[in-house]
């Protein structure tokens, strides 16, 4: 079974700013990798080069087995694209336009399974025009999803979302999944790639500096901080297994362990230590975010 993306040492420049810089990292078949970054760390190169639109300076690049920079159509045929632009074609419905793109696909799903998976049944025959701003989220959706893809792009897909509205989202991309479509994601919700992601990614400064699970990377992690105070100093100690270690922590001291905090650290915490600093190299050129 092929990899559906591989990234080696990937290198991409705007003048001087180095977007992305030796860049690399595998998805497996079946999986939802968040790509997490500040503006201007490179996400938005990287993804576009994995999506054909732009072409690296070096390195190797294969999705779904091709170099993206040399694909045909049969290959655009097996992607999805789900970008933060909307359509823009006002004057039409959601069902024609999503019947309209049907066509350009060979095996493409069913409009009105699209349509109800997404959301859209009450609003399929409305203008464009009249939809609020989740629902033409949830038309560019029906457009990346209605040719059957094998491997999806999703970027920032629920901003500007309510609550609910977000979560009803995030269940129709996980269903995705577990459909066996492999989903990439680009989001600035932590929350969205801790909930949606088998692994997340964290680009800072063009690189890729942390590739894991969520629970890897902190996020729901089992490891856990605990701190107590003993001597006269603040002893700490990191572990995966904390209610055994607080039971023999208890028994040492004969009952309450003086001072016991027991924390875990976030996903959040280790994103904003992983880009620190590193981040504000992209952020002389917009275009490499």
């Amino acid at each position: 079974m092929t990899t559906p993306i591989q990234v080696t040492d990937l290198h991409k420049s705007y003048g001087t700013v180095a977007a992305v810089d030796g860049l690399g990292f595998e998805v497996a078949q079946g999986e939802t990798v968040a790509i997490l970054g500040p503006n201007g760390a490179g996400k938005t190169t990287t993804v576009e080069i994995l999506e054909g639109f732009r072409r690296a300076d070096s390195g190797e690049v294969r999705v779904l087995g091709v170099d993206p920079a040399t694909a045909d159509r049969a290959w655009r045929d097996r992607i999805g694209i789900v970008s933060q632009s909307c359509t823009g074609l006002d004057l039409l419905t959601p069902r024609e336009i999503i019947a309209s793109t049907a066509l350009a696909y060979r095996n493409p799903l069913d409009v009105d399974h699209v349509i109800e998976v997404t959301g859209l049944a009450t609003k399929a025959n409305d203008r464009i025009r009249g939809l609020s701003g989740g629902q033409r989220r949830r038309v560019d959706m029906a457009l990346g999803i209605v040719g059957r893809p094998e491997l999806l792009f999703l970027d920032e897909p629920t901003t500007g979302f309510d609550p609910q509205a977000r979560r009803d989202f995030w269940s129709l991309i996980r269903a995705l999944g577990e459909d066996g479509t492999t989903i990439v994601l680009t989001t600035h919700y932590l929350d969205e790639a801790e909930a949606l992601a088998s692994r997340v990614g964290i680009i800072a400064a063009g690189r890729m500096v942390a590739l894991g699970t969520p629970s890897e990377l902190g996020g729901s992690g089992r490891t856990s901080t605990l701190a107590w105070d003993e001597g006269g100093r603040r002893a700490t100690l990191h572990t995966d297994r904390p209610t055994a270690e607080i039971a023999r922590l208890a028994s040492r001291f004969g009952g309450e362990v003086p001072g016991l905090t027991v924390s875990r650290r976030s996903l959040e915490e280790t994103y904003l230590a992983l880009i620190g600093p590193q981040s504000a190299v992209g952020n002389a050129d917009e275009v490499a975010a």
